[in-house]
């Protein structure tokens, strides 16, 4: 397939097609956004008015709060039975059950339960608004924890008094470090074909967007029927093929499949044009003609993770419109087709703000993998930001360096017309489960998926709420295996047999049975203990012919896997 396969452009227009009132418009939108990481300072000017103008309309939520507020300040730090209140995690610590530290921390709990009383319950403003202002002032009061800072956490303080400040040295030593652009060498123990990315095999096929890795069998038997995964391009493929002891790629191989993946290529500036159609058809479909090319007449098994399954159940629904009936089952781990409720992401999604973050992007052709990332430490802020933050500069301590750390530091960039045809026509229209998303100038409908499905949903997912992804059991006419496992987006489909402290619950809900709710479904769905990984295989084992010898690759290979486009920077 030729490099330049591209569909024409039709989205946004370039700045040389643009007015010049429009382009002096983008070009302060654009410099704004660079200050404010791609938001827009009217979406949080607007919601603070309307909470404002609405609470000082409303004299009875004033005194609400008002004596919620006195109430909070005469019970700090006790519970009704005058014991001290249960510390939360940041306040674990023995010495936060002294004075004054105890009324600290207590003190600080009830302002942010008032808080989030105040910014939630004030009538008349719009749920938009309330998770805006919600979110800013959780943002503020994370940040002014008392467990932050050195004189008022009694763990920090003891620790500075036996190490006679030698944690504080550290920290500023680690700091200096970072601040002057030093790179770290955590990676280097994890380096990509070294450490991580290792299963062996062979990059079968490239065109602009992928390199298709074909990788060697590991058993004398495997099932006829190949696995095509379709990785999210906002993330490097390995995460699915980190080290031996937790590869799922390597897994699937040594429970006799033979698996090719998607390996996608990191965008560069002069790829700004690439479209989502592009990421169809030069990546699914691409791919899914390499596999068919080197396997004629077998019937492949789809599965796609977080970005990269929404893509594939737009090719899916695609290819069942079309009468393409390759595909023997459909794979969708942590992935959304219904943008409802898309969890956090949800608080920058609006018209205004995406076309702010357009105006960004443009400048540079797309949107760096820093930015995404900084994104999302902001709304889990307390958890990615500051507990590390006391953690390195405060205790002067590093954290142990492991492959998923690794990975997740080896960003990715986004193309600017395929994030935005993305962030509008998926988040914030919801044009797939609406039936209006076109593909080759057609609508396209989930419903008319057959195939078999299997879903992953992870339980404390802030990227593809469980709920959300739970939506596909609305939206097709399939039978549907949901499988809800135990932690967050990574780290729950990252679940190798043996990990500690990882459970799921699974239930198959046949296409002609009524409907399951998300909370008919935790009270139907059978328990189990462990991995999900040996149950994904028995699945599509079950729906696989039996067991043959391995095939000889039709193609040559390129190179050996990991290819060459997961190392680009």
């Amino acid at each position: 397939m030729p490099f330049d396969d591209l569909s024409p452009a039709t989205a946004t227009p370039e700045p040389a097609t643009l007015s010049a009132f429009a382009a002096c418009d983008r070009f302060v939108h654009g410099t704004v956004a660079e200050i404010t990481g791609g938001r827009s300072p009217a979406v949080t000017t607007e919601a603070w008015l309307s909470w404002w103008s609405q609470l000082a309309l409303s004299p009875g939520e004033q005194m609400d709060l008002w004596l919620r507020a006195c109430a909070a300040a005469t019970s700090t730090g006790r519970t009704e039975h005058g014991a001290l209140a249960p510390p939360d995690p940041r306040f674990a610590g023995a010495g936060w059950r002294a004075w004054p530290y105890s009324w600290l921390s207590q003190a600080h709990r009830a302002s942010e339960a008032w808080w989030h009383d105040a910014a939630t319950g004030v009538p008349g403003v719009s749920e938009r608004h309330r998770r805006v202002i919600g979110a800013s002032i959780g943002q503020l009061l994370q940040a002014l924890s008392p467990a932050n800072f050195l004189p008022t956490n009694p763990e920090l303080g003891r620790l500075t008094w036996e190490r006679w400040g030698g944690n504080l040295i550290d920290g500023a030593k680690l700091l200096a470090g970072d601040l002057s652009g030093a790179k770290r060498d955590d990676g280097n123990a994890f380096a990509v074909g070294r450490a991580v990315a290792i299963t062996p095999g062979k990059v079968v096929f490239r065109d602009r967007l992928i390199e298709l890795i074909q990788y060697d069998p590991a058993t004398p038997m495997v099932h006829p029927e190949p696995i095509l995964i379709v990785p999210a391009w906002i993330m490097k493929y390995y995460i699915l093929d980190l080290g031996p002891e937790n590869s799922l790629i390597r897994f699937m191989v040594e429970q006799g499949h033979t698996v090719f993946t998607i390996s996608w290529r990191n965008p560069t500036p002069e790829d700004h044009d690439l479209t989502m159609d592009d990421y169809r058809r030069l990546g699914v479909m691409a791919a899914l003609d390499a596999v068919s090319e080197i396997l004629p007449d077998r019937k492949i098994h789809a599965a796609g993770y977080c970005l990269g399954g929404t893509m594939l159940s737009i090719a899916a629904a695609a290819m069942a419109r079309d009468g393409d009936d390759r595909l023997a089952s459909v794979t969708l781990l942590a992935a959304q087709t219904d943008f409802t409720e898309p969890g956090d992401l949800k608080l920058f999604i609006d018209d205004t703000e995406l076309t702010w973050l357009e105006c960004l992007m443009a400048r540079s052709g797309g949107l760096d993998g820093s930015r995404m990332a900084a994104a999302f430490q902001m709304l889990r802020a307390e958890d990615l930001i500051w507990a590390p933050f006391v953690h390195r500069y405060l205790r002067g301590e590093t954290e142990p360096p492991n492959d998923l750390m690794a990975w997740n530091a080896d960003q990715t960039r986004m193309p600017c017309r395929m994030h935005a045809e993305y962030l509008r026509g998926l988040l914030l229209d919801n044009d797939l489960a609406s039936g209006r998303f076109a593909v080759d100038g057609r609508p396209v409908a989930l419903r008319d998926i057959r195939t078999p499905i299997f879903a992953l949903g992870t339980a404390k997912d802030h990227v593809a709420p469980w709920r959300s992804v739970y939506k596909i059991t609305l939206l097709t006419r399939s039978d549907v295996t949901f499988a809800l496992v135990s932690g967050g987006h990574n780290a729950g489909v990252v679940s190798e047999p043996g990990h500690k402290n990882r459970d799921f619950r699974m239930l198959t809900m046949p296409a002609d049975d009524v409907t399951v709710d998300p909370e008919s479904f935790l009270v139907r769905a059978g328990t189990h203990r462990g991995s999900w990984w040996p149950a994904w295989h028995h699945w599509l084992a079950e729906r696989s012919g039996a067991p043959e010898p391995p095939p000889l690759s039709a193609r040559e290979a390129l190179c050996d896997a990991p290819g060459t486009y997961v190392l680009a920077r």
